[in-house]
């Protein structure tokens, strides 16, 4: 970890604080994480929903099972490459865009 030999006091009033604590606490990031994202221009995300995990898991389970379904394929000579290999980039590219949507920070326009 980097060492950060600079502190400094900030005051804040009551509602700022509060309002601080409660985007702090919709992230579940570290007070200080979320502080340091947003000086470097990211607004960070809000903790996805437990059933974002769920669906993550069952989204690589099925991937997993595609990988599976290839290599037995392969093994048998029963099914089309191209067509397997567009479902896979297609699964790949879905999960990506749910990772993208729900969880990384997006840069502030400012």
């Amino acid at each position: 970890m980097r060492k950060r030999p600079i502190s400094f006091l900030l005051r804040l009033s009551e509602s700022e604080y509060a309002h601080l604590m409660e985007q702090v606490e919709k992230t579940k990031l570290p007070r200080e994480t979320y502080i340091r994202a947003l000086i470097e221009g990211y607004t960070p995300k809000e903790m996805p929903p437990i059933d974002y995990f769920v669906m993550i898991r069952e989204l690589h389970a099925i991937g997993n099972n595609l990988n599976q379904l290839a290599a037995k394929a392969h093994a048998t000579g029963h099914l089309e490459r191209a067509v397997f290999q567009e479902e896979a980039d297609r699964l790949r590219r879905a999960v990506q865009q749910l990772q993208q949507a729900m969880i990384e920070p997006e840069r502030r326009k400012e």
